[in-house]
């Protein structure tokens, strides 16, 4: 039978359910098991995909054109799991199918109840998971223990035990032991609440996860443990990581997580292997270079709005053996401030995807300012089609040129809505998402990254490169280097004479890991290394005329 292990959260939201259930995929994969992930997540929203970055940070796209928890870009990240719709659903989601049966008249006449209907949905979402080919489902449960919204999901998860026999499934709680720096000590009482909680649901967790700043004593442990009625080796300090997320495997292993959990199912694993897990962390810690980069968005101030970005420019820092120091530029700024003040120092600029007009020109004048002064540029998504505008008015010369999704009457619709998008008025789940198929031109930089002339990328749009433009911009240089299968639709587009100036329509940050950097990442990255090395090269030259 398929096992499962559930990861609980208490006390403070934000501790790290994410990186920890991805870490304990990881883990058990190491040893030769077959792991599926799956995120729970208790807000009412069908999915994540019309809510703002500041409340939730980037929705992560899979390649069935699902629009997911961010949480699921550190499963892909960390692991090899599968990840279709199935791995994440929401409470939207869940209400909705038990309203459509009930419409349906499945339910027969029966008054429809949080339990047994939404709790059976819920158990069908996770059961889903579940088949000859998986050995271990790892369930993340989103939000905090105590919160109203999360009842359904918990209520379900202690079902299952009772369902599928209390041996076949595994509770993990992460929560945290704060230290009050008046009192001069670590406090283990938020736990024990929350842990409290969950006992009251009926849920006894058999793993705690402690994240703290400072080390826990084994006092603390015994402590956390005899009031939580949890083994004292079940008691893992989990402290907070300074230098890469990437370190947590190690140290959960080093508390022997993976052998509690193995034992605990009584899994067919076999023995740990992480030396090339090992070697990664070895390469961040003693990287040859520092560059640094500047990622132009609306949202820089907030970090999990752009989080596979700056993921996949660590994976290719990694592949180039470079710590790839990351500026955080708001679009907005540039607008006030000028891109010469606050991008001359970088060794490459990236252009991130958006939505809405705010930081548009900003975006433009940073995309200009990287073209003219040679500096690497990677735009992604509407990074591409800022790029587009940037290039229409101050090259080609069509003055005006801009989007119809920020200027309806613009002059020059160089970016205009896809054909398949005019008819559409739902904004949920509607853009033209997930893995889309591409060919690349011959001796183009892609092709030269991808080292193929097909791939498959990610998407999420409504908007594209108007076709009719397309010969005045080959006309003026633009090379359009990737395209649809059927050549309709520009895909990416690059400067031949320029160092590297790349923009895509996809997301290409999605499909990066930690061991495999993406194509498109490792060619930015390594322009920046050259244009960095190249720029020291002339600094020490002039020192030497000086003297």
């Amino acid at each position: 039978m398929t096992k499962h292990v559930f990861v609980t959260g208490g006390v403070v939201s934000s501790l790290g359910k994410g990186l920890t259930s991805a870490s304990i995929g990881m883990l058990l994969e190491q040893r030769g098991l077959r792991v599926r992930m799956q995120k729970l997540d208790p807000y009412i929203n069908v999915d994540p995909g019309t809510m703002s970055p500041y409340q939730h940070g980037e929705v992560y796209v899979l390649d069935d054109g699902s629009e997911t928890d961010l949480d699921l870009g550190h499963y892909e990240r960390f692991t090899h799991s599968p990840l279709t719709r199935d791995a994440n659903y929401t409470t939207g989601q869940i209400y909705l199918a038990v309203i459509e049966k009930e419409r349906r008249g499945e339910f027969l006449g029966k008054t429809v109840q949080v339990i047994p209907h939404i709790t059976n949905e819920i158990k069908h979402a996770i059961r889903k998971l579940a088949d000859s080919s998986v050995d271990v489902v790892i369930t993340e449960i989103g939000g905090t223990v105590g919160d109203i919204e999360s009842l359904p999901f918990l209520e379900a998860i202690r079902q299952l035990s009772l369902d599928l026999g209390r041996e076949n499934c595994l509770y993990v709680h992460l929560t945290l032991v704060p230290y009050l720096k008046a009192a001069g000590e670590l406090k283990t009482k938020p736990t024990q609440h929350s842990v409290g909680r969950l006992r009251e649901i009926g849920i006894q967790p058999d793993v705690l996860i402690c994240r703290t700043e400072r080390p826990i004593s084994r006092e603390d442990r015994e402590k956390i443990g005899l009031f939580c009625n949890v083994p004292l080796q079940a008691v893992i300090e989990e402290r907070d990581k300074d230098f890469s997320i990437y370190e947590v495997p190690l140290s959960l292993v080093e508390h022997q997580l993976d052998d509690l959990i193995v034992q605990k199912l009584q899994l067919p694993a076999g023995p740990l292997d992480l030396n090339h897990w090992r070697e990664l962390l070895r390469r961040l810690r003693n990287p040859e270079r520092e560059i640094s980069i500047a990622v132009v968005g609306k949202y820089a101030e907030h970090f999990d709005a752009y989080k596979s970005i700056y993921e996949a420019l660590d994976h290719a820092g990694i592949h180039h053996r470079t710590q790839v120091r990351i500026g955080r530029v708001l679009s907005e700024a540039i607008e006030r401030e000028g891109p010469e003040r606050l991008l001359s120092g970088y060794d490459g600029v990236l252009v991130p995807g958006g939505f809405g007009e705010r930081g548009i020109e900003g975006k433009v004048e940073a995309i200009r300012f990287a073209r003219e002064r040679e500096m690497p540029f990677l735009g992604i998504c509407l990074g591409m089609q800022c790029a587009a505008i940037e290039f229409g008015r101050h090259v080609v010369g069509l003055a005006g040129a801009h989007s119809t999704e920020f200027h309806k009457d613009t002059p020059h619709p160089v970016i205009c809505l896809l054909d398949e998008q005019r008819n559409v008025t739902d904004k949920g789940g509607t853009m033209r998402l997930g893995a889309h198929p591409a060919h690349l031109a011959p001796g183009s930089r892609a092709q030269t990254c991808y080292q193929s002339e097909r791939i498959s990328e990610r998407h999420r749009h409504r908007y594209e490169f108007n076709a009719a433009y397309r010969q005045q911009f080959l006309a003026h240089g633009m090379a359009f280097s990737g395209v649809s299968p059927d050549g309709t639709l520009v895909e990416i587009m690059e400067l031949p004479g320029h160092p590297w100036f790349v923009s895509v329509q996809f997301h290409p940050e999605f499909k990066s890991k930690p061991t495999a950097a993406h194509p498109l990442f490792v060619g930015f990255v390594g322009a920046a290394v050259t244009r960095h090395g190249t720029r020291s090269e002339r600094a020490q030259e002039q020192e030497i005329e000086v003297s």
